[in-house]
């Protein structure tokens, strides 16, 4: 074992290894000392404190510090910051903060450093409320917050968009005669930048002029990624020109922040001649800044000059990491040139530097060869990377699952799910979801209820999504009990129905003729605090239009539009064929103006349906001048949409739904009331006694049953969504 050193020698040894950062070798002299039987005095456990934060072990630390307890040492403040700095570094700010009440009762009292360190960990977690007590505890105890404060807290301001606190802060530190420095500025505007409130940004830099303090590298890198992001390369010009005329040098941090910004904005050919500039200067790349322009050149579709900017990667001997083949891959697959990518990625095992795949990197190929239809190959790479245990997760086998079911090769998709199985991976919850979804899709009811029963007992607990799902393809087989069943599972368990659970179940309710249920369920859904959307509406105007009952289908209409939802011309649609059935030429010349005002765009069906009311108006109405301009070839895609989804094989007996996850709900009237209506809630329906032609399911004389094409009620939210009309698009460098 070698002769320890005696107890002065060895902590003096220990000391002067922990002040010259040898921590493993100070490690290892505390272990040969315990092993002697030597018992570890004061410095030695302090040494030994220090090591184990080192090597990011702050809770064994801990451990120490109660050897040093228990052994009737005292704790110094200065162990106990290291210990603090430690926890908070790694993670660990619950203990910090029971470690901080600690020390009061060791008679430690925390100072700047401990209250700064704390608040500093708080500010990572975004706790910025419990931040802020932290500060007003360390005024309690009379230790005045300096500009360290200020400027971690100032940062968590922004971090959560609070702007206006960190205004007050600002204010706070002026009243206390603390005046901003060149790091406290910068703060600032890293923060404004970070919100996009460039010209605000800007401001501070000429205040910082006017107070006689000179912006440093970060005050212009943050300043050129801001403006970089907003496409306004003018003024990035002239700050780059400005730093450097003030002997600013731009180091890798700025580059790689101008080169981010440029192709963020799409602007990839600037990226390159910024990437070309950095070279000249001789300032290395760092591989970040390489993965960067790869990425924006692959997302340009420039991939030629993506290809050579790996060759002066290798020319440079910087070896592509897994984030650069990743980003090229993904480039590759988007654009269907999958024979490319596949080469690409046989050539990162040859390769001298011999490039590990990632789940990623799998999961990104085989959904690339699935796309393109070459289901075959994608299956044997999975196969491969199973037989080399390289395959990590299930993603490559959901991707898969989900690209047999869309061909409708079932048995194909049952045997890999029962692979995944077999393997002992875990089925997670969007395998779940992919296999019930193209199940459903497939019309093989039995197996989706049976997949999705087996996901409530012992898979993963169903979200929302997966109860759409199921609930939308029973009410399209007619399955209405079975669905109503599943939304009472939903309103019972802890899974709550969101707004496409309700309207599947709007919809259905009113296509069985049960109005008045359709009625309770909007207040259910506005007592939930759930705010109907512009597919709720869509699908209520649709449905009492068929039923020709256009008084309600008009007031429906009106709310729809104060709510903040801009109707798609399919609610248009759907309210011309309802008031041509019921006759009243008035209220459609009133409509198609209105459509004319507003410019909605038309689609072959919304055409021949204006058409044929036209046709059927009485003699002497002359609305030449009123009709919309026909739908544009490049508006969104929506034409072809929608006329896929009226078509006879598009529709169904019921619905034709794919329910989307709520986060695709749209946003726009996010800052209304909470129940932009001028009815209390449950009354967004009329009431039974006003229904003008209300249909019974027992009534012996019912309305002429729509065609087919027609009978869809359902429509995918994300699709109404995109019901605005279209937007130009922004020329950034005009």
């Amino acid at each position: 074992m070698g002769v320890v050193p005696s107890g002065p020698s060895r902590d003096l040894l220990l000391q002067t290894l922990v002040k010259n950062k040898k921590h493993n070798m100070a490690l290892s002299i505390y272990k040969k000392m315990v092993c002697s039987g030597a018992l570890p005095i004061y410095m030695s456990l302090s040494a030994l404190v220090e090591c184990l934060v080192h090597h990011s072990a702050p809770q064994l630390a801990l451990g120490a510090i109660g050897l040093m307890l228990k052994q009737g040492y005292t704790i110094n403040l200065y162990i106990a910051n290291v210990v603090l700095n430690g926890l908070c570094c790694n993670g660990f700010v619950v203990y910090a903060e029971e470690f901080l009440g600690e020390l009061d009762r060791n008679h430690v009292s925390p100072d700047i450093v401990s209250f700064n360190t704390l608040i500093k960990g708080l500010h990572r977690e975004k706790r910025l409320d419990e931040a802020m007590s932290v500060k007003r505890r360390m005024e309690s105890a009379n230790i005045a917050p300096n500009l360290i404060t200020y400027n971690i807290l100032m940062d968590a301001h922004f971090v959560e968009d609070r702007v206006d606190g960190a205004m007050m802060l600002l204010e706070e530190m002026r009243m206390k005669g603390l005046e901003p420095d060149v790091f406290f500025y910068d703060t600032l505007i890293n923060g404004f930048c970070r919100r996009g409130d460039v010209g605000r940004a800007r401001e501070i830099l000429s205040i910082m002029s006017d107070k006689g303090l000179s912006p440093d590298r970060v005050s212009y890198t943050c300043l050129m990624r801001g403006f970089c992001q907003q496409g306004n390369l003018k003024e990035v010009k002239r700050l780059f020109n400005e730093m450097l005329k003030n002997g600013i040098r731009p180091d890798a941090v700025t580059f790689g922040s101008i080169i981010s910004g440029l192709c963020q904005v799409g602007n990839v050919e600037k990226a390159v001649e910024m990437f070309n500039f950095m070279l000249d200067k001789g300032e290395e790349p760092s591989n970040t800044i390489y993965n960067i322009l790869i990425d924006g050149l692959c997302k340009a579709r420039h991939f030629s000059n993506a290809f050579k900017i790996l060759e002066v990667m290798a020319e440079k001997q910087k070896n592509p990491d897994i984030v650069t083949y990743n980003t090229v891959l993904r480039g590759l697959c988007e654009v269907g040139k999958i024979d490319a990518a596949v080469k690409l990625y046989k050539s990162m095992a040859s390769n001298t530097n011999h490039v590990e795949s990632d789940s990623w990197t799998i999961c990104t190929l085989v959904k690339g060869l699935c796309t393109e239809g070459h289901l075959g190959e994608a299956e044997q790479i999975i196969r491969d990377m199973v037989k080399q245990n390289k395959l990590t997760d299930v993603a490559p086998y959901t991707v898969l699952i989900g690209a047999y079911l869309k061909e409708g090769k079932v048995q194909k998709a049952l045997i890999t799910w029962k692979r995944i199985l077999q393997s002992g991976s875990i089925p997670d919850s969007r395998s779940y979801s992919a296999l019930i979804n193209g199940l459903c899709k497939c019309s093989r009811m039995n197996i989706a209820k049976g997949i999705f029963n087996k996901m409530r007992t012992s898979g993963p607990s169903p979200t929302s999504f997966d109860y759409n799902l199921l609930m939308a393809a029973l009410c399209r087989e007619g399955s209405l009990d079975q669905a109503g069943a599943l939304f009472r599972d939903m309103v019972g368990g802890s899974c709550e129905p969101d707004v496409v659970s309700f309207n599947i179940m709007i919809e259905s309710s009113i296509k069985a003729g049960n109005v008045e249920f359709a009625n309770e369920l909007v207040g259910d859904m506005q007592r939930k605090g759930l705010r109907p959307d512009a597919l709720t509406f869509s699908v209520l105007i649709n449905s009492f239009s068929k039923l020709r009952m256009m008084a309600e289908a008009k007031t429906l209409f009106e709310k729809m539009k104060a709510a903040g939802f801009l109707p798609h011309y399919v609610v248009y649609d759907s309210l011309l064929k309802g008031l041509k059935a019921v006759g009243n030429a008035e209220e459609i010349i009133n409509l198609i103006q209105e459509m004319a005002e507003a410019g909605v765009a038309l689609d072959d069906e919304l055409t021949s349906t204006i058409l044929t009311c036209i046709c059927n108006l009485p003699e002497g109405h002359n609305i030449s001048q009123l009709l919309p301009t026909p739908l544009e070839s490049d508006a969104s895609g929506l034409s072809v949409m929608y006329e896929a989804e009226r078509s006879p094989k598009a529709s169904g007996s019921a619905s034709t739904l794919v329910p989307a996850h709520s986060s695709n709900q749209n946003k726009s009237s996010d800052n209304l009331p909470a129940f932009p209506w001028d009815v209390p809630p449950g009354n967004l329906l009329p009431s039974p006694s006003s229904w003008a032609n209300p249909v019974s399911l027992n009534q012996t004389t019912a309305p002429p049953k729509p065609e087919k094409s027609e009978d869809a009620l359902f429509r995918d939210p994300v699709d109404f969504a995109k019901a605005k009309s279209p937007s130009p698009k922004l020329n950034w460098f005009c």
